[in-house]
């Protein structure tokens, strides 16, 4: 008795903590992209979309209609569905494996950075993991008798998965196996009432096929061919290496035990351990395998979470057979990456901590940069004619946007990114593609931060094709440039004349992350295609420190073979910087490039570093 009253308070603890962490981080949290895009369906609501089921628009548009145009009031449904997550899964083991395994069963929900997280973000593997339990519940109980209760139950879950996401197909195919792997799963399937909900589980799927049949298998094709190469790959490896971080090593060694232990036969409760064993173990194992074929470009690192829940059931009953100073490393090292995780977040939600990423692979480019683009946006606006409208380069750019200007109806230019993440066809549906022609001004706002660098100038002449020459832009730049974004002020007519675009370069010396010491060579070159560009200026940290000599011949047209720069091929600049006042650390590298059209365009920067022995030599040598 003393052991559950024990349990039982830590998971209060645990859950008060972490809900109100969570709570604190969604209200600071920008949108991540695809976020705003949900709000976007939420806007114009629809039984099913382009890229998913209707569920999380709803969810999306419930929150913002209960809270107001906030990014917590989005979040809300999401949050308060992870909330409820931990006490189901305690739920869960409760019944199966006593009081104590429960409120243990619920912590470990509470402490995996996977399950832990969930709820912050308006994203669909929210209610799909709500589905799951519901699922795992109501097949524990229908093993051990099927009655009416537990088929409503699955019947629910089925239903909030089918309007979740496709992937809870997955989800109910390793349900399958499991069951039939299992005497009692075969015996239950035996049973009407189990077909009844299974097939109420199916008519769930109907807006979602209605909608595919009505736009030529769009979503259907995006999900299951286009996003995937289906081709070997050795990256689905790394499997391997970041999901035992993102649920702690010694908890995924502990959820393998049950998986392996859930194979033995037995009576009891064994059979829904083996239930819950083998749903994790198929559903883990089918996913490292598909991901040597599947999409690795976008996030998918949250896709075994269904299986850890079933796995994470039994975990306290594997704990509890351990040496005590092993169960304590597994709950202080899931603390530990519960604690990680939320620094992420945090760090992504304060713009000064988020800019110390700038330049490392991790850095949280998606949440980065809405609010100051919005407000350049509405400055630029107000400048004018009145009822000029936003043309957004894709769709990432036009959701984030209508959320911060309350807008759901930008219209968004043709981009190969729009078709990447399946948005085209759902923009189209909604008449917002814009073709190009233009019988007032409008604002154009592109992001070349979403593309990469070798294919920006094709994306720029593709601009140009859509909507003509491109006058000097508005450079909006967030974190050292790291995150930048474009203001264009298109007249009501398309200007006449070759390609004008904006400016690109490149530093050849000195390379990212040197270490100078004294003088510093900058070299490099940068042209402007159409008008050309003026001259260079260098800045380090922000501010101006030399001109460089630029129209040096350096031939850049070998790689930029549609580049119409006039000047070509003098487009090689050099200076040279005196570092020795530089206080010791990282420093900034950064360019002004002016264009003979007028344009002044800030450029990305780059890290240098001057070392601590210098400052010491120079201090020496003035003594």
């Amino acid at each position: 008795m003393q052991g559950e009253q024990r349990a039982r308070t830590i998971f209060l603890l645990l859950w008060t903590l972490v809900t109100a962490v969570k709570l604190v981080v969604a209200a600071r949290l920008p949108l991540f992209v695809d976020e705003a895009f949900y709000w976007q369906e939420g806007q114009h609501l629809a039984a099913a979309y382009s890229d998913l089921p209707g569920l999380t628009a709803w969810l999306s548009r419930l929150g913002v209609e209960i809270g107001g145009p906030h990014v917590l009031a989005q979040r809300l449904p999401f949050l308060a569905i992870g909330a409820w997550l931990p006490w189901a899964v305690s739920r869960i083991a409760t019944r199966w494996f006593g009081a104590v395994a429960g409120w243990q069963a619920g912590s470990l929900t509470l402490l995996m950075p996977l399950s832990a997280t969930l709820g912050m973000l308006a994203v669909p593997d929210v209610p799909m993991a709500l589905a799951a339990v519901l699922c795992l519940d109501a097949g524990a109980r229908l093993l051990r008798q099927v009655d009416a209760a537990a088929a409503v139950k699955l019947a629910l879950g089925l239903m909030i998965g089918a309007l979740s996401h496709y992937r809870f197909i997955g989800v109910i195919v390793v349900g399958f196996i499991a069951l039939l792997l299992l005497p009692q799963g075969r015996r239950m399937l035996r049973d009407p009432r189990v077909w009844v909900a299974l097939a109420v589980g199916v008519l769930a799927w109907l807006p979602l096929l209605a909608w595919n049949a009505d736009n030529h298998e769009a979503g259907l094709k995006f999900q299951v061919v286009e996003r995937h190469p289906w081709a070997f790959q050795w990256s689905g490896l790394w499997f391997l290496v970041i999901q035992p971080m993102l649920v702690t090593p010694i908890l995924c060694v502990a959820m393998w035990k049950v998986a392996l232990a859930g194979t033995r036969a037995g009576g009891g409760a064994r059979a829904q351990w083996r239930y819950f064993g083998l749903i994790g173990a198929v559903s883990t194992v089918a996913i490292f395998v598909l991901g040597f074929f599947t999409d690795v470009e976008r996030i998918s690192f949250h896709w075994p979470l269904p299986g850890y829940l079933a796995l994470l059931i039994a975990v306290p009953v594997v704990f509890n057979g351990w040496p005590r100073w092993l169960r304590r490393t597994g709950w202080w090292m899931a603390g530990a990456g519960l604690a990680l995780a939320f620094s992420y977040y945090l760090m992504a939600s304060t713009p000064a901590l988020r800019e110390q990423l700038a330049g490392y692979k991790y850095y949280p480019r998606n949440f980065a940069g809405w609010q100051p683009l919005a407000s350049a946006v509405r400055e630029e606006l107000a400048t004018m004619p009145p009822g000029t409208r936003v043309l957004a380069g894709n769709f990432k750019v036009g959701a984030e946007l209508g959320f911060q200007l309350r807008d759901p109806s930008i219209e968004v230019l043709q981009h190969p990114l729009n078709d990447k993440h399946g948005r085209s066809a759902q923009l189209g549906l909604w008449g917002l593609l814009h073709e190009g022609q233009r019988s007032a001004p409008m604002l154009l706002v592109l992001s070349p931060s979403d593309q990469r660098y070798r294919d920006l100038l094709e994306r720029y002449h593709d601009v140009c094709r859509q909507v003509g020459p491109l006058p000097p832009p508005r450079v909006v730049s967030n974190d050292h440039g790291f995150q930048r974004f474009l203001l264009f002020k298109l007249p009501a007519e398309r200007a006449a004349g070759p390609c004008v675009t904006p400016a690109m370069a490149w530093i050849d010396t000195p390379v990212a992350d040197a270490t100078v010491d004294g003088m510093l060579d900058v070299r490099g070159w940068a042209f402007k295609d159409g008008v050309g560009l003026a001259r260079v200026e260098l800045l380090v940290d922000d501010r101006p420190v030399a001109e460089a000599q630029y129209g040096r011949a350096y031939d850049v047209t070998t790689f930029w073979k549609i580049s119409n720069d006039p000047q070509h091929p003098n487009v090689g600049f050099d200076a040279r910087i005196d570092t020795r006042a530089l206080a010791p650390g990282r420093h900034w590298l950064g360019m002004n490039l002016y264009g003979h059209d007028g344009s002044v365009e800030r450029w990305q920067d780059q890290v240098f570093v001057v070392p601590a022995r210098a400052a010491a030599g120079d201090a020496q040598g003035k003594r």
